[in-house]
C-alpha cells in the first residue's frame, strides 16, 4: 500500500467537488460568451482562488503531491467542504503520510460484538437497538429492532450488512419511504471507510457486489460524497403499526472502537411514541 492510492482518491475527490461548483458561487465572473467545456469550476479558477499555481493543483489533483496543511485549508474555503468532507480529505492525506512508515493491522472480517454491548441489547427493551460493526455489518440486535426492520436471525450472516441489505432486500425499500435518501446516506458512510480503510478486502468485495447489483449505487458511489452522521431520523413503514418516524443515536464504545451501538426513539407524547410501545408490547408478548 502506498501513499499515492489515498492521493488519487484526493485528487477525485476534489475534482468532483470542483465540479459542483459555478463560478458565480465563489465570487467569479461567469462571461455569458464564454463557452465552458467543463462542468464547474475549472482546475486554473481552483488554483486562483486557493493562491496556488495551476501545476501545484493539477499535481494534488492527479495524485502526485500531497497539499500542505495551508494549501489544504485553502482548498476546504474554496471548495466549501462541510464538516464531514473536511475530515475525509485531512485523513487521506494523513494516510498518505504514513504509508510505508507502519504496517496497517489487518481487519478481522467480522468482529465479535463486545459481551458489554450484549448485555445492554438485553437489558434496553423499550428501544431498537442494533450495535453495528464495520462497513455497518450488523453484528447483534435486539428482538424490538428485528421487529421494527427485519428479522436480521433469518439473513445468512455473511449477508448480514446494512447496506447489502438496503440496496439488494425488496423488503428495505417497502420499510423507508424514503429509501433514497437513506441509500445515499448508506453510500456516504461507506466512502468514509473506504478513505480510512482502503486495504479492507471485505469493503472492496461489498463495494464490487453492490456496484454490479444496482445502478443507483453504481452511480452515487462515483460521486464521491462522504457523511458520519451521528444522529438522525427515519421514517418506517411497519406492516402492523403504521408508518413512524423514528430518531436514531448513534454512540461508539471506547472498549471496541470500530463497534458502535444504534438507539431508536420517539418524542414521548407523540402518536410515534405510542406505536412504538405497541410494538415493544407486542414483541414483549411473543408470537
Amino acid at each position: 500500500m502506498t501513499g499515492s492510492t489515498h492521493l488519487r482518491e484526493l485528487g477525485e475527490f476534489l475534482k468532483h467537488r470542483h465540479g459542483e461548483l459555478t463560478p458565480a458561487q465563489v465570487g467569479l465572473p461567469e462571461h455569458a460568451h464564454t463557452q465552458r467545456r467543463v462542468r464547474g469550476l475549472r482546475r486554473e479558477e481552483v488554483a486562483e482562488l486557493a493562491a496556488i499555481s495551476t501545476d501545484y493543483y493539477v499535481r494534488i489533483e492527479q495524485g502526485r503531491l500531497a497539499p500542505s496543511p495551508p494549501v489544504l485549508d485553502s482548498l476546504t474555503r474554496v471548495l466549501r467542504l462541510d464538516g464531514d468532507q473536511r475530515t475525509y480529505a485531512e485523513g487521506l492525506v494523513a494516510q498518505a503520510a504514513r504509508a510505508g512508515h507502519r504496517t496497517t493491522p489487518r481487519r478481522s472480517a467480522r468482529p465479535t460484538v463486545h459481551p458489554h454491548l450484549t448485555r445492554l441489547l438485553a437489558q434496553l427493551t423499550g428501544t431498537p437497538d442494533i450495535v453495528f460493526g464495520p462497513r455497518l455489518d450488523i453484528l447483534a440486535w435486539n428482538p424490538l429492532a428485528a421487529e421494527l426492520l427485519c428479522d436480521f436471525a433469518a439473513v445468512p450472516q455473511h449477508e448480514r450488512n446494512y447496506v447489502r441489505m438496503v440496496f439488494t432486500d425488496p423488503v428495505m425499500r417497502d420499510i423507508y419511504p424514503d429509501w433514497e435518501d437513506v441509500a445515499r446516506t448508506c453510500v456516504e458512510v461507506l466512502r468514509m471507510e473506504a478513505g480510512t480503510n482502503p486495504t479492507d478486502p471485505a469493503l472492496t468485495a461489498l463495494v464490487g457486489e453492490l456496484a454490479v447489483a444496482d445502478q443507483h449505487f453504481r452511480t452515487w458511489w462515483a460521486e464521491h460524497r462522504v457523511a458520519h452522521p451521528d444522529f438522525g431520523s427515519k421514517r418506517i413503514a411497519h406492516s402492523t403499526v403504521g408508518e413512524l418516524t423514528l430518531d436514531w443515536d448513534t454512540f461508539r464504545y471506547a472498549g471496541a472502537p470500530e463497534q458502535q451501538l444504534v438507539l431508536w426513539s420517539a418524542e414521548p407524547g407523540t402518536p410515534d411514541a405510542e406505536r412504538l410501545a405497541a410494538l415493544a408490547r407486542g414483541t414483549a408478548q411473543g408470537p
